[in-house]
């Protein structure tokens, strides 16, 4: 059976620029070998940005007036790639498939109470050997200030503050999907298979 895949990596605003490029398919040319750009057409936004990621940010930023000091060295966006395996959705069919990135669309807005506004964008692939989407969004957390008032705090590092913070995504990515009716298992986790991470890219 296939797995329910969700993968995440942080981003730094240097890095924003490259990855605008690269999901939202800017580039003529591709490093990625497995780019056919005779099916770029088929690729679609379930949340297509105004403008680019850099941008998006600071207007958000702006309009939500998020809380949490910026640093250079500050990771400011994540990115999820959402997939499963070729066979799983050529089995379920093209309608199947919008569903499970719809639906893996809906269990981002809501897990950890994120909240959509807070998405800058997702992007299905449909031009590479697996379907998938690349989702950017900004780490909020909803929390108070010193004087008990509400705020929602761009920090990363609060987001993901549990150690086991990527089991408990798999976990509930998992659960979600399948209480949705694509039947899927969960992988096992790194801690009992001792294989090391692999960078998004190269994944």
């Amino acid at each position: 059976m296939s797995y329910a895949i969700i993968r995440n990596t942080k981003y730094k605003r240097e890095n924003l620029k490259g990855i605008f490029r690269h999901n939202e398919r800017r580039n003529r040319n591709y490093s990625n070998n497995n780019i056919d750009k005779e099916k770029l057409y088929l690729n679609y936004s379930i949340k297509s940005p105004q403008y680019s990621y850099e941008k998006e940010f600071e207007q958000i930023r702006k309009k939500y007036n998020l809380k949490g000091q910026i640093k250079v060295v500050s990771n400011i966006a994540c990115e999820y790639i959402i997939t499963s395996d070729k066979e799983f959705f050529e089995t379920i069919g093209e309608e199947e498939t919008k569903r499970y990135f719809e639906t893996a669309y809906k269990f981002v807005s809501e897990y950890k109470n994120l909240g959509e506004q807070y998405i800058l964008s997702a992007k299905v692939h449909m031009d590479e050997q697996s379907p998938h989407m690349h989702l950017i969004f900004l780490p909020v957390v909803h929390t108070k200030d010193k004087k008990g008032n509400d705020i929602d705090k761009l920090a990363c590092s609060e987001f993901w503050k549990a150690k086991d913070s990527y089991r408990q995504l798999q976990n509930a990515f998992f659960d979600y999907m399948t209480s949705h009716n694509f039947k899927l298992e969960r992988g096992v986790p790194i801690e009992e298979t001792g294989r090391e991470h692999i960078d998004l890219k190269e994944y």
